[in-house]
């Protein structure tokens, strides 16, 4: 039996489960991109903050003090499996079958290092309920957190759930969120890894990958900052929405005496995701906005240059 939640019920829940990862020193080049997890000192002069990211200019710093390693939050390591025996790998062609070309592990894998990670993509296997427990067992060695996505219509959705509760704790929500549908989150494994699944539908599972993901793993990498820039809008276009569901509709944005966001057509297609500059922030009490009215955007850091 599922629970509901708000989109912010659920978001704390993910968070509880996802802590940051024990500091490490790393290389100087390994330790790009990671958080530093102290402060760095020259002498009595503080130069490097604790919580900051590292940048090539604080590899060079690190360098021109002596340091050839630096304490950092490690880069969280995330496996991504997708799981359904029709799905193709891009680049095959297409049997009489007709199945769905394999798209989530590839955003997904792609997104996990875009929040800061180091990705793993496994290869999709065929939805039987052993292969999948191997399959999950034996990235558990190297997974900090496991993501999991179904088949595009959700049917491997019930496999997926039987499985991790033979491995863990696992809880199934459903959040009050259009475009969504059914996740588990939990903790599974000896070493109680976070394990989260995402709906089959690329679209569903982009959004909930920033909505939900995303801040997951900055949170994991010791990030003071977990959550994407948000800013004021005007809306260009209307939006309309369910009573009871928060939504995120994809936008562009421009600058015409201030920021305007303007809605993007065919919003259930990957090419408005892909386009999109930035998510409208639609609260679950709202009956719809008007064209012209102030809105909350999410900011994408995407750009059309």
């Amino acid at each position: 039996m599922e629970e509901q939640a708000s989109v912010e019920e659920l978001l704390e829940k993910l968070l509880e489960i996802a802590s940051p990862l024990a500091p490490f020193d790393m290389p100087l080049l390994d330790a790009h991109g990671a958080t530093l997890a102290t402060d760095i000192y020259a002498g009595e002069r503080l130069v490097m903050r604790a919580g900051s990211r590292i940048r090539s200019t604080q590899i060079g710093l690190a360098a021109s003090i002596g340091l050839d390693r630096l304490p950092t939050m490690p880069h969280p390591r995330v496996v991504v499996i997708s799981a359904g025996n029709d799905l193709i790998e891009p680049g095959q062609l297409r049997g009489e079958a007709e199945g769905d070309y394999e798209t989530n592990s590839w955003m997904l894998t792609s997104a996990v290092r875009e929040a800061g990670a180091n990705g793993f993509r496994v290869h999709m296997i065929p939805e039987n309920h052993q292969q999948l427990k191997e399959v999950i067992e034996d990235q558990l060695v190297r997974a900090d957190f496991i993501l999991i996505s179904g088949a595009r219509h959700d049917e491997s959705f019930e496999l997926i759930t039987a499985v991790l509760k033979e491995l863990g704790q696992i809880t199934t929500v459903l959040p009050k969120m259009s475009e969504s549908g059914l996740h588990n989150f939990g903790l599974i494994g000896p070493d109680m890894t976070p394990v989260f699944t995402l709906p089959g539908d690329p679209v569903a599972a982009g959004i909930a990958a920033e909505i939900f993901v995303r801040p997951m793993i900055r949170k994991m990498l010791g990030s003071p900052n977990i959550f994407r820039n948000q800013l004021k809008a005007k809306l260009k276009g209307s939006i309309t929405s369910n009573s009871g569901e928060s939504s995120f509709v994809r936008v562009v944005l421009s600058s015409e005496n201030g920021v305007v966001a303007s809605v993007l057509k065919e919003q259930g297609d990957l090419v408005s995701l892909s386009d999109a500059h930035a998510l409208v922030i639609v609260p679950e009490n709202s009956a719809g906005i008007k064209t012209g009215e102030i809105v909350d955007v999410m900011v994408l850091e995407r750009s059309s240059n």
